[in-house]
């Protein structure tokens, strides 16, 4: 095992090793699962990109079916000229497609795995809620 002294200036008060000691099986048993930096990256962005409150109520609008703009903005309460900004930002990173139907445009989640992203974050959120709500009971 070789000596490592971590790097604590960005925060003196969070846990570390006493020891300093790098055990090198267990970082070589690690490497292969850390995240390319680039892959995380890839990540970071669409997870920055579904940390707003409109773009999320848009996602859970589109979980169940497509709608078409002016439906987004009713179902929101947001103008669509605000529906299509978020949108706009979605479709960028691939979160979601359209389809033009003669003056209509109708948006849908671009694949089943941004639906069990949502379904998955949900479920969690309401599990998560419950066993909150039955340990201060």
């Amino acid at each position: 095992m070789n000596q490592h002294k971590p790097d604590n200036r960005n925060n003196p008060d969070a846990p570390n090793c006493k020891t300093h000691l790098v055990n090198l099986e267990n970082v070589r048993s690690s490497r292969s699962q850390i995240l390319p930096t680039a892959k995380a990256q890839q990540i970071s962005e669409v997870l920055g990109l579904l940390a707003d409150t409109n773009r999320l109520r848009l996602i859970s609008a589109l979980a169940s079916q497509e709608l078409c703009v002016c439906d987004l903005a009713a179902l929101t309460k947001m103008s669509e000229s605000a529906v299509c900004h978020q949108l706009r930002l979605l479709k960028a990173m691939r979160l979601v497609s359209y389809r033009r139907e003669g003056r209509k445009v109708y948006y849908s989640l671009a694949d089943n795995h941004i639906t069990n992203l949502y379904h998955f974050l949900v479920e969690n959120l309401h599990e998560s809620n419950d066993e909150t709500l039955t340990e201060m009971g």
